[in-house]
């Protein structure tokens, strides 16, 4: 998407998204912070032709509404605009790397059998609501296809229609984080189970583009799709072991430390195995993946149940 700028950076800043692109990088999400900037610059230094310390420090004061890593995401584009000016001779204030830290470490609520079990049945029991027609049928799939594809809760949420293939149960996942792009393959299970999903919905909706859309076709607000969430957590009974309330990102966690258990009770060597998981889920690195491991020891005293439970029925072998 093109952004209509106007600030005495404009032209600079439309040079250096050109240059991102050029180089394979989509810059979307950067790109839409960089047209904010360029208003708040218009709004507040109209005047300025030089990226001073002073705008850049007018814009890093942080906001009551955003945590640590939202503040953080937006100084990057601003940090990444003046290194780039520096680079082709114009000077600029580079705002330091430590000026925003990061927020402390989420250890993640690895779900157990009883709790996954206790999760569907809530989902399964949603009663329909007048004015949102298809919500008890879109939290039951969404929520297993976190579980069962790994997926990560936005790629979920934003995925399109024409992105699913209900024939051979491919999902191309298109420019998610770090913006790259993979394929995942459904189980049978899963598949079957959004199969059965589409035809209501496409009853209702017949030419939706969201996969799993809001009752206008739209896709789901973050705050609607977690307060909805934790109304289910809460049927559910699902308690925190940690003091901070299990995510909907924690399912994606969990497919990743039950696909390593499964690989455990097979005997397969988990070093030799990881490679392929870690190109399943899109990390950027493996090491990103091998953080996994030290969690799987931590799933032991919550595994019982785990034989009644056939996760090789949802997940799909990577």
């Amino acid at each position: 998407m093109k952004y209509e700028l106007h600030s005495n950076f404009s032209d600079h800043i439309t040079a250096f998204i050109s240059q991102k692109n050029s180089l394979g990088f989509p810059y979307i999400d950067s790109s839409r912070i960089l047209s904010l900037f360029d208003k708040f610059c218009c709004d507040n230094f109209s005047q300025q032709k030089i990226l001073s310390k002073e705008i850049c420090l007018a814009w890093a004061i942080k906001r009551d509404t955003e945590s640590n890593n939202t503040f953080r995401n937006r100084l990057m584009p601003i940090r990444e605009f003046a290194r780039y000016l520096n680079r082709i001779g114009v000077d600029a204030y580079v705002l330091s790397q430590n000026f925003a830290k990061k927020d402390p470490k989420y250890v993640p609520h690895i779900y157990s059998i009883d709790e996954l079990h206790r999760i569907f049945h809530a989902l399964d029991t949603m009663q329909p609501v007048k004015n949102k027609p298809i919500r008890h049928f879109v939290y039951p799939t969404l929520i297993r296809m976190l579980y069962c594809c790994g997926l990560r809760p936005g790629e979920a949420i934003k995925l399109q229609t024409q992105n699913i293939n209900l024939q051979t149960g491919r999902i191309d996942i298109i420019e998610s984080k770090c913006h790259k792009s993979r394929v995942v393959m459904m189980s049978d299970s899963i598949l079957s189970a959004c199969r059965e999903y589409d035809a209501f919905v496409s009853k209702i909706l017949p030419n939706r583009d969201i996969f799993f859309p809001n009752s206008e076709g739209n896709i789901y607000s973050r705050k609607g799709i977690h307060k909805t969430f934790h109304k289910i957590l809460d049927e559910a009974k699902i308690q925190s072991r940690s003091g901070l309330r299990p995510r909907l990102y924690d399912f994606r966690h969990t497919y990743a430390t039950h696909r390593l258990y499964q690989w455990m009770r097979e005997g397969k060597d988990l070093n030799a195995m990881l490679p392929y998981l870690s190109a399943y889920m899109g990390h950027a690195q493996l090491s990103d993946t091998y953080y996994y491991i030290h969690l799987v020891p931590g799933i032991f005293e919550n595994i019982s149940g785990f034989d009644g439970f056939n996760t090789l029925d949802f997940m799909p072998e990577v």
